[in-house]
């Protein structure tokens, strides 16, 4: 894989950290990204999303969404309450877990749902008015001064 090297543009850019960071913990290949529990991510609208978490055998009390620092981060922890259950095949897996989503700035997350196995967070992109395109208007050329007919005085 290649590596690249950041260096330049912090020296020749100022406000643009977050960018930089978001790039090296992307290319960084240390830990391998979780793939439990399996998750969608979708569009619904211009600027409305919804992340989808499949987490079969997990209670409303057992899961956990929390926004922090940008991030969001849902988690989930079984209460043991089958500790004396002999299970014969075990395919639904209900072990712990933590993930983190990365939100962009204006991002906010509106509401969650849990239903039929699924959770639901619905997140919505609000751009503050003052940083919304907006269109100027082009005036037109100035009037010119109206020309009084003027006789040589010579």
């Amino acid at each position: 894989m290649r590596s690249f090297d950041f260096a330049p543009l912090h020296r020749a850019s100022i406000g643009f950290d977050q960018i930089a960071d978001l790039m090296d913990r992307v290319m960084t290949t240390e830990a391998p990204q979780p793939s439990y529990p399996p998750y969608n991510i979708e569009k619904t609208a211009e600027d409305a999303y919804r992340i989808s978490i499949a987490v079969a055998g997990f209670s409303d009390a057992d899961l956990s969404v929390e926004v922090k620092e940008n991030a969001l981060v849902v988690a989930a922890k079984k209460a043991d309450d089958g500790a004396d259950k002999s299970y014969l095949h075990r395919g639904i897996a209900t072990r712990a877990f933590e993930r983190r989503f990365t939100l962009a700035d204006h991002v906010r997350v509106t509401g969650a749902s849990h239903e039929n196995g699924m959770l639901h967070i619905d997140l919505q992109r609000e751009i503050p008015e003052a940083l919304k395109p907006r269109r100027i208007e082009i005036a037109g050329a100035a009037p010119k001064a109206a020309m009084v007919d003027a006789k040589p005085v010579n």
